[in-house]
C-alpha cells in the first residue's frame, strides 16, 4: 500500500493557504513535492512539514529558521538534534514573545490613560457648554 499523496488544491483547502504560498514554500526549500509535468504531488512528509511550517510561523519563527530546523530531521540521530535545537529556539522565541507582550501591555495602559483623560476633558467641555 502506498503512502497517501495530496494535490496542491487538497493541501490548500486543508490548511487554508493559497497555491502561491505552497509554491513559495517549495521555492524556499521547505517543501519538496514530486513534479509530474506542471503538477505538484505532495507527500505525507510535505503535509507534515506544512503543518510545522504554519505552526512555526504562528509562533513568530522566520522561514529560514524553520527550514534549518526541518532539515535537521534527516540527520539520522532519531530526531535528537532536531528536538534539542527546537527547544533552544523555542525558549528564545518565548522570551521574545514575552517581551512583545510586555511592550504591548505598556502601550495599552498608556493608551487607556489617554482615552480616560480625553473622555474627562470632553465631559468637562460638555458640562461647561451646558452651563452657558
Amino acid at each position: 500500500m502506498s503512502d497517501p499523496t495530496y494535490s496542491i488544491g487538497e493541501l490548500c483547502a486543508e490548511f487554508d493557504v493559497t497555491p502561491r504560498t505552497l509554491r513559495f514554500y517549495e521555492q524556499r526549500e521547505l517543501l519538496t513535492p514530486i513534479r509530474d509535468g506542471q503538477r505538484r504531488i505532495f507527500t505525507q512528509r510535505d503535509r507534515a512539514r506544512l503543518k510545522l511550517i504554519l505552526r512555526g510561523k504562528r509562533f513568530g519563527f522566520s522561514l529560514e529558521s524553520i527550514r534549518q530546523w526541518l532539515n535537521l530531521y534527516d540527520l539520522g540521530d532519531g530526531g535528537v538534534t532536531q528536538m534539542t535545537t527546537w527547544v533552544e529556539n523555542a525558549k528564545t522565541q518565548m522570551g521574545a514573545l514575552r517581551d512583545q507582550r510586555d511592550e504591548l501591555e505598556d502601550a495599552m495602559a498608556e493608551l487607556q490613560v489617554l482615552i480616560d483623560e480625553t473622555e474627562a476633558e470632553l465631559s468637562r467641555r460638555a458640562a461647561k457648554r451646558a452651563a452657558e
